[in-house]
């Protein structure tokens, strides 16, 4: 998986367990891309300052996720949702309409949790 992708999966799944410091400056780095140095200008910290707290904070987060696996289940819950969709539509033209669009239904929202 992408690093960035990961990297925001991890803080969505966990990042409510880093303080508002932390948060904050992981947010900036990976949803909003906006570079070290940027940061660190625009907080008054050094640049090193910024390298060193995303890190611990990745770090933490891949710990908890190493422990909790909920990334890991989370991919593997929308990976069986597309296969179920998969088949649905591989087998869907001979079965019951109804049963079909309810499997579809269920799996697409199981796609988006």
């Amino acid at each position: 998986m992408e690093k960035i992708v990961m990297q925001a999966l991890l803080y969505d799944f966990y990042g409510e367990l880093l303080n508002r410091h932390q948060k904050s400056i992981y947010e900036d780095y990976v949803y909003n891309n906006i570079g070290i140095s940027e940061i660190a200008e625009e907080r008054g910290i050094s640049r090193q300052s910024v390298h060193d707290l995303i890190k611990r904070c990745s770090k933490a987060l891949e710990e908890y996720e190493e422990k909790l696996h909920l990334v890991e289940k989370f991919n593997e819950t929308k990976k069986l949702a597309g296969r179920i969709r998969s088949l649905t539509d591989e087998f869907g033209k001979g079965y019951d309409e109804k049963v079909i669009k309810d499997i579809k239904d269920i799996s697409a929202r199981l796609t988006e949790l």
